[in-house]
């Protein structure tokens, strides 16, 4: 089977159920396993001002130097592409051709994070291959691991689905085991700075099986916006940033560029952590991101899981950038 992937974590579960070597294309945003970046890219951002490498033009975005847009920059243009009706990103249809590829995989989850999803099945309709399409639309963790069962499914791999869903929801287990009883502090994460963006989908659930309670989030719905008012006004314990598609020195930036407004949440706790890698994206590892999150919030019951990164920001570095 030829397999072209249009969403990186659709792309870390092909690679984590064994068929990296099926995977013909994936996106320009695939950079997890390190093999998977270097497969044919089909895709690249029509938001202004971003380059082809979406790592360096985030950095530069989090770090607010003149080769990328700030946060607020890209917020905007992505609102205003939208409601002009215009796309965020471009699909090589040529390429996509010259494959011969038996299956596509995307999403229809989120317009921000892929191409569109009635685009692909429009391009699908006029390949000479006629591949099949699938979405993988994930709302919680159960659906996360529901679509690892789908491509086992549709690959013919379903024993090595069931033995990943079996190991992910053992290690789930475990950090439930290990937080039993512990007090759970109050958590509010953070998935975009300018504007705010609380959690949604999947990252209450998280929270939860760490061991914390959520703040201002829609378990299972898109992430909400709040006011900077509002949050100071739900007194978290813990923040941790986690902006969409950005690793933890970004967020860490990002927490800098905004440090009254953080530090006036008065949480005692403030963390930077690796959105794209263990947050944003619905796949296998975001049961790394819930063991890290287990750790920051209990790291006397829970070791910090090794190779995912996270950095503590001090209030008092906070405070002396206001």
């Amino acid at each position: 089977m030829r397999i072209a992937s249009l969403v990186p974590s659709a792309t870390e579960m092909l690679f984590g159920l064994g068929l990296g070597d099926q995977v013909v294309a994936v996106t320009h945003e695939c950079d997890y396993p390190t093999e998977a970046s270097r497969k044919r890219h089909l895709t690249r951002s029509l938001v202004p001002a971003y380059s082809a490498s979406t790592n360096s033009a985030a950095y530069s975005a989090a770090t607010n130097t003149a080769a990328g847009p700030t946060a607020g920059e890209i917020d905007a243009a992505v609102r205003r592409l939208t409601r002009e009706g215009k796309h965020l990103y471009a699909l090589d249809e040529e390429a996509l051709a010259e494959l011969d590829v038996d299956l596509i995989v995307t999403q229809a989850l989120c317009e921000v994070c892929a191409v569109s999803y009635d685009d692909v099945v429009a391009v699908a309709a006029r390949l000479p291959s006629r591949p099949r399409v699938i979405s993988l639309d994930p709302n919680d963790l159960g659906e996360v691991l529901d679509d690892l069962d789908r491509l086992g499914e549709v690959t013919g791999v379903r024993d090595r689905a069931a033995e990943l869903r079996a190991s992910l929801e053992a290690r789930l287990a475990k950090v439930r085991s290990a937080v039993d009883g512990a007090a759970r502090p109050t958590v509010l994460p953070l998935e975009w700075l300018d504007p705010p963006f609380t959690g949604g989908h999947w990252v209450p659930e998280m929270i939860e099986i760490a061991g914390g309670e959520p703040l201002l989030c829609v378990r299972g719905g898109k992430c909400p916006t709040a006011g900077w008012d509002e949050i100071a006004a739900a007194n978290p314990d813990v923040v941790v940033a986690m902006p969409c598609g950005w690793d933890a020195r970004q967020a860490r930036a990002e927490i800098e560029a905004h440090p009254a407004e953080v530090a006036a949440t008065g949480a005692e706790l403030i963390w930077a952590v690796d959105g794209a890698a263990s947050f944003s994206r619905p796949g296998p590892r975001l049961v790394d991101g819930t063991e890290l999150l287990a750790h920051l919030l209990h790291p006397d019951r829970v070791g910090a899981p090794e190779g995912v990164p996270f950095e503590p920001v001090p209030a008092t570095d906070l405070a002396g950038r206001r």
